[in-house]
C-alpha cells in the first residue's frame, strides 16, 4: 500500500477489517475529519483497543494541526507525549515497565531494544514511516495540565469565576445555564448536592454570581464569602433576605467556603495558566496545541468541578467562533461515566448537552469515550453522528448498548439481529463504526500507534515529561510559590505589603465603612481600626439643667 492516506482532512485510523477471513483489506480505513464535528462516541471493554484507536483519531487530528482539549481521568492521553522520531532504544528504556522486563528475565536496555524493535516492525506494517512521527512532533504543542497539583503544568482553576464573553451574557439562557452549573460544581466540590430550584445556598451563590458577571466583574472565593455574609440585594425573589436565608445560616455557609480557600491544597488551584480555552487550544505564537488536562488525582467531587468548568468554558469559547463546515478543534473526554448519566443531572450533564447539541456549528468536535455502556444517556448521545463500538464485557452491556444505539440512531442503519451478529464477532482493536455519513458499518481494525502506549503515567512520571518545560518558563515541580499565570494582573499594593486583596470578613452585624480617597486611588492600602463612640448625656436635676457630649476614639 501507497501512503496516499495523507491528506488533509483525512484521518488514517486503520484498514477495514474482514471477519470471514480474519484478516485486513489492503486499503486504509481514512475518516473525514468533517464528519467529526457531528461528534463521536467510542465504547469499548479493557483491552478493546479502545484508547489505542482514540489515541490514533487524536495522532490524525494533530498531524493536521488541529488542536485539541482533552480530559483525562485515567491518565492514559500522556502516552501521546511518548512519541520518538528516531525509534531508539535509549528513547523507551525511560517508560518501559521494569516489572515486565524482570518476568522476561532482561534489563532495561535489552527489553527497551526489544520494544523500540517491535514499534519499528509494527509501523512498518501498517505502512508508516518513522518520518509520520516527526511529523506529529512538528505539528503541534502538547503539554499535560493538572489542575490542583504541581505535577504536571499546573492550571488555575479556583483563581476566579471569571464573567463569560459578552455574547454569552447577553442570552439570559445560556447565561442561566453557566451559572447553575458553575455553582453546582462549587456545591459538590463542598460535599452539597444541591438543588438548582430548592436550595437556598444554590440560590444565593447563583444571585451573588449573575450580579457580578452581569457587571462585567470575575468573582474569587474571598469576594463570594463577602457577599455571602452582606450580599449586595436584600430579597430575593418575594421574600426579604433575613427570611429566606437568616444571616447565621448564611455565615455557616461562608465559613465552608471559606475553609475550601484556607485548606492546604488551595495555593495549587489558584496557580498556573488561567483556564482560558484559547490559550489552551494554541501557544501564544499561533501554534495547535494538544492539551491534555489531566485529572486522575482528584476525587469524584474536584473531578465533577473540574469537568464541568472546562465544558462552560469550551461553550464559551465555541460561541465566540464564527459558523464553519470543517473541524476547528476537537473535545475529548476518555471516560464519560458519571458525567452523562441517563437519569441523573449531575452538573457536568447541561454543559455536555448543550456541546453535542450546538458546537457543530462552529467546528467543534466532541468526542466521547467510555468502558460503561449501561450508564450513558442515549437519548443525548442521539446527537452523535459516528459510533466506534468495540468488544463488551458481558451479555447485558451488549444488549443496553443495542437498545440505547436503537433510540440513539431512530432506527436508522442495520437491524439489531444483524448489528448483534457484528458485535459478538469483534476482537481486539477491531471496532465497529457507524458513520451517519456513511451508507452502511463497516468494521475498522485500528492503526498501530506513533506513540508508545505504555499505560497510565503517575504523577511523577508526568512530572518528568514537564520537567523542561516547567524550568524553562522558571517554574519547578516542587516549588510552592510557583509563578503566577501570564494572564493575572499585577498583585495590588495590599498584597505586597503582607495585605489581602478582599475586606476581611466580620461577624453578623458589626457594620463596616471606609474611608473616602482623596486624591489618587492608585496604591492605597486600607488598614483596619476598631471606631468607638460613645454618648454621654448628663443630668442635673437640682440646677435643671442637663448637657450631652460625643466620644470618638479609633
Amino acid at each position: 500500500m501507497t501512503t496516499d492516506y495523507e491528506k488533509l482532512g483525512a484521518f488514517y485510523l486503520g484498514k477495514v477489517f474482514d471477519p470471514a477471513t480474519g484478516s485486513t483489506l489492503e486499503e486504509p480505513l481514512l475518516y473525514d475529519s468533517r464528519d467529526l464535528t457531528t461528534h463521536a462516541v467510542c465504547v469499548g471493554m479493557t483491552g478493546s483497543g479502545k484508547t489505542g484507536l482514540c489515541l490514533a483519531l487524536l495522532e490524525e487530528a494533530a498531524i493536521d494541526g488541529i488542536p485539541a482539549i482533552c480530559i483525562d481521568p485515567k491518565g492514559d492521553l500522556g502516552n501521546l507525549l511518548l512519541a520518538f522520531p528516531a525509534l531508539a532504544p535509549q528513547d523507551f528504556a525511560a517508560w518501559v515497565d521494569e516489572g515486565e522486563a524482570a518476568r522476561r528475565n532482561l534489563t532495561i536496555e535489552q527489553y527497551a531494544a526489544r520494544v523500540a524493535e517491535q514499534w519499528r516492525g509494527g509501523l512498518a506494517e501498517w505502512d508508516q514511516p518513522p518520518e509520520r512521527i516527526a511529523r506529529l512532533r512538528d505539528a503541534v504543542d502538547m503539554a499535560i495540565y493538572t489542575p490542583g497539583s504541581d505535577s504536571g503544568l499546573p492550571l488555575s482553576i479556583l483563581r476566579s469565576f471569571a464573567p463569560p464573553p459578552a455574547e454569552l451574557v447577553a442570552d439570559e439562557a445560556a447565561l442561566s445555564e453557566r451559572i447553575a452549573t458553575a455553582v453546582s460544581g462549587l456545591l459538590g466540590l463542598l460535599g452539597r448536592d444541591a438543588d438548582p430550584l430548592q436550595s437556598r445556598e444554590h440560590i444565593l451563590l447563583s444571585n451573588l454570581v449573575g450580579h457580578a458577571w452581569r457587571e462585567g466583574r470575575a468573582l474569587e472565593l474571598a469576594d463570594l464569602i463577602a457577599g455571602v455574609q452582606k450580599p449586595p440585594f436584600d430579597r430575593l425573589g418575594a421574600l426579604d433576605l433575613e427570611t429566606f436565608f437568616p444571616a447565621r445560616a448564611r455565615t455557616e455557609l461562608a465559613l465552608a467556603i471559606n475553609g475550601l480557600l484556607a485548606s492546604p491544597r488551595f495555593a495549587a488551584w489558584t496557580r498556573g495558566e488561567p483556564l482560558d480555552a484559547q490559550r489552551l487550544l494554541f501557544t501564544p505564537e499561533g501554534r495547535p496545541r494538544v492539551a491534555i488536562i489531566s485529572i486522575a488525582h482528584l476525587s469524584e467531587a474536584e473531578r465533577m468541578f473540574v469537568v464541568t468548568l472546562l465544558l462552560n468554558e469550551a461553550i464559551g469559547w465555541m460561541r465566540r467562533q464564527g459558523g464553519t463546515s470543517s473541524l476547528r478543534a476537537i473535545l475529548y473526554m476518555d471516560e464519560i461515566f458519571g458525567f452523562f448519566p441517563p437519569t441523573a443531572n449531575p452538573p457536568s450533564k447541561a454543559p455536555m448537552l448543550t456541546l453535542l447539541k450546538q458546537a457543530r456549528a462552529h467546528g467543534l468536535g466532541v468526542v466521547l469515550a467510555t468502558q460503561n455502556p449501561v450508564d450513558l444517556d442515549y437519548k443525548g448521545l442521539g446527537n452523535a453522528g459516528t459510533w466506534l463500538i468495540g468488544r463488551l464485557q458481558t451479555e447485558r452491556d451488549r444488549e443496553r448498548l443495542l437498545d440505547g444505539l436503537g433510540a440513539a440512531l431512530g432506527g436508522a442503519g442495520p437491524s439489531r439481529e444483524e448489528l448483534s451478529r457484528q458485535l459478538g464477532a469483534l476482537t481486539q482493536r477491531v471496532f465497529l463504526m457507524r458513520n451517519v455519513h456513511d451508507d452502511a458499518p463497516v468494521l475498522l481494525k485500528v492503526r498501530w500507534l506513533l506513540s508508545y502506549l505504555r499505560g497510565p503515567l503517575t504523577p511523577a512520571e508526568i512530572s518528568r515529561l514537564m520537567a523542561p518545560r516547567k524550568q524553562a518558563a522558571g517554574t519547578t515541580a516542587s516549588s510552592p510559590t510557583a509563578a503566577a499565570p501570564a494572564a493575572a494582573p499585577a498583585a495590588p499594593a495590599a498584597q505586597a505589603s503582607g495585605g489581602a486583596g478582599a475586606p476581611p470578613i466580620l461577624p453578623a452585624g458589626v457594620e463596616q465603612s471606609f474611608v473616602p480617597v482623596r486624591g489618587a486611588a492608585e496604591g492605597i492600602t486600607y488598614r483596619p481600626r476598631v471606631l468607638g463612640e460613645a454618648k454621654l448625656h448628663f443630668v442635673d436635676s437640682a440646677r435643671n439643667s442637663e448637657t450631652g457630649k460625643t466620644l470618638r476614639w479609633a
